[in-house]
């Protein structure tokens, strides 16, 4: 039991990690590390108003994951990413409904976990509020 807990937190502690990354070198390096403990990762920006965001964002994420390899073209694999990505999102709604936002979906999986951060600006011109969502599911 204790290495699925073990595998859950790694496996959120590298989403975050590459949601917070600042450019694709960080991206990159940190991957290579990731790599190394077996952990697969990957992340993409988001960016617009929220409501009609909720989608691409989403929608980024499968991608981006589909991509790396982190997920296949299982409908169960799809269907737990989109969730941990809905789950993250849904965490911030009501920080950001009505408001712009922008920022980076990171993405990990370990063994049958996979997580997904959605790191946040949200508001209007430079008066950027900071927010993050995390979801987790099993595959």
């Amino acid at each position: 039991m204790k290495e699925v807990i073990a595998h859950s937190k790694m496996a959120a502690s590298a989403a975050i990690r590459m949601a917070l990354t600042t450019n694709r070198e960080e991206e990159r390096a940190l991957k290579a590390q990731f790599l190394e403990e077996n952990i697969l990762v990957t992340a993409a920006d988001f960016g617009g108003e929220f409501i009609t965001s909720v989608s691409k964002i989403i929608e980024r994420a499968i991608i981006a994951a589909k991509r790396e390899g982190i997920i296949g073209d299982s409908h169960n694999e799809e269907g737990a990413l989109a969730g941990a990505a809905r789950e993250a999102v849904s965490q911030i709604t009501s920080k950001a409904i009505g408001l712009n936002v922008g920022g980076k979906i990171g993405i990990a999986r370990l063994e049958d976990h996979v997580s997904v951060c959605c790191y946040f600006g949200i508001g209007l011109l430079h008066l950027n509020e900071i927010a993050v969502g995390l979801g987790h599911r099993a595959v």
